[in-house]
C-alpha cells in the first residue's frame, strides 16, 4: 500500500459513521423526547380598554393537540395549564388524527374546562376530515363560530370572538358582537391576519392562532422549515404586531397526522400564557 492512501479512506470512513451516528440520535431525540417535553411561554401586552388599575387578565392559549389512541400531552396539560391560574384558556383547533382519539381529546378539554372558562374554533383538519363530529359537546369547552361570547374577569368584561376554517364569511358577524368596550380576542387557526377587516382589528387586542406547529421540524438560527400558511415564515411562531392588533401563533401540542413526519425538532410543544395589562398612566 502507498504510504498515506489508506489515511484519507479511514477519515472518510470515520466522518461517514458520525453522520449517519448524529442524524440517528437527531431523529431519535425527536422522536422520544421533544413531543413529550412542552415548553411554557410567557408574553405581554397592553390593552387600553383595561382600566387603570384593573389587574391583568390571564390567558393560556393552546392549539394543535393532534390527538391520537395513544396519549402522548393530553393526560398532563390540564395540570400544566392550572398551574398558570388561567382566567381564560382558549384553543385554536386541529384537534384529532383520526376517530379513535375522540375520547383521548374530549377527555383533556372536559379538564381543561373545569380550570377555567374555555373557548376553542375549529382547525382545517376539524372542518376538511371531522365536520360532523362533536368534539366539544359535553366538555364544557364553549364553540365558537361567527359568534362572540363575554365572560367577567375580576370585574372587567372580555370578549371572545372566532370562526372556523371554512366559515370566513362569518368572522364579520363575529366582530359585530364585540361591542368595543372592552378588552376583546380573536380566535382562528390560520395565523392570517388579513381574515379580519383592517378597520375592524383595532376591537381586537389579541388575535389567538396556531396551525405552523412552529415547522415542527426547525433548524437552529434559521426556524421553521416549512410553516404550509401562504405568508411562508413571516408568521412562523410567537408574538407579531400587525398594525394595532397583536397576534400570538403557537407551536401547538401534538404531531401532524397523515404522512408527516412523527417528530418535532427545535419546536417544542408550547403552552403560550398571555398576560393582558392595562396602560401605564402618568
Amino acid at each position: 500500500m502507498t504510504p498515506g492512501v489508506g489515511r484519507p479512506r479511514a477519515w472518510r470512513r470515520r466522518a461517514s459513521f458520525g453522520i449517519l451516528a448524529t442524524g440517528a440520535l437527531c431523529v431519535a431525540y425527536g422522536y422520544f423526547v421533544e413531543p413529550y417535553w412542552p415548553e411554557v411561554t410567557h408574553v405581554r401586552i397592553v390593552s387600553s380598554r383595561l382600566g387603570p388599575g384593573a389587574r391583568p387578565i390571564r390567558v393560556v392559549l393552546l392549539s394543535d393537540l393532534h390527538s391520537d389512541p395513544k396519549p402522548r400531552l393530553e393526560d398532563r396539560l390540564p395540570a400544566l395549564v392550572m398551574a398558570q391560574r388561567p382566567d381564560l384558556v382558549v384553543y385554536t383547533g386541529d384537534s384529532i388524527n383520526s376517530l379513535d382519539a375522540l375520547p383521548v381529546f374530549r377527555r383533556c378539554m372536559t379538564r381543561l374546562a373545569a380550570i377555567a372558562p374555555t373557548f376553542a374554533v375549529r382547525g382545517n383538519w376539524d372542518s376538511w376530515y371531522w365536520g360532523d363530529v362533536d368534539l366539544f359537546g359535553g366538555t364544557g369547552v364553549r364553540e365558537l363560530d361567527g359568534h362572540a361570547e363575554r365572560v367577567d374577569v375580576g370585574g372587567a368584561s372580555v370578549w371572545i370572538g372566532g370562526v372556523a376554517v371554512g366559515h370566513e364569511q362569518l368572522v364579520q358577524r363575529a366582530l359585530e358582537e364585540i361591542p368595543g368596550g372592552g378588552p376583546a380576542l380573536f380566535l382562528y387557526h390560520y395565523p392570517y391576519p388579513d381574515v379580519l377587516p383592517e378597520g375592524a382589528r383595532g376591537k381586537v387586542d389579541l388575535y389567538c392562532t396556531g396551525h405552523t406547529h412552529g415547522g415542527q421540524v426547525a433548524l437552529p438560527l434559521y426556524g421553521a422549515i416549512i410553516t404550509l400558511t401562504k405568508y411562508g415564515k413571516r408568521y412562523e411562531a410567537g408574538l407579531y404586531r400587525v398594525g394595532a392588533l397583536w397576534m400570538y401563533v403557537n407551536r401547538g401540542i401534538g404531531l401532524e397526522g397523515g404522512r408527516a413526519p412523527r417528530v418535532r425538532f427545535f419546536a417544542r410543544p408550547e403552552i403560550t400564557v398571555v398576560e393582558i395589562e392595562p396602560e401605564a398612566r402618568s
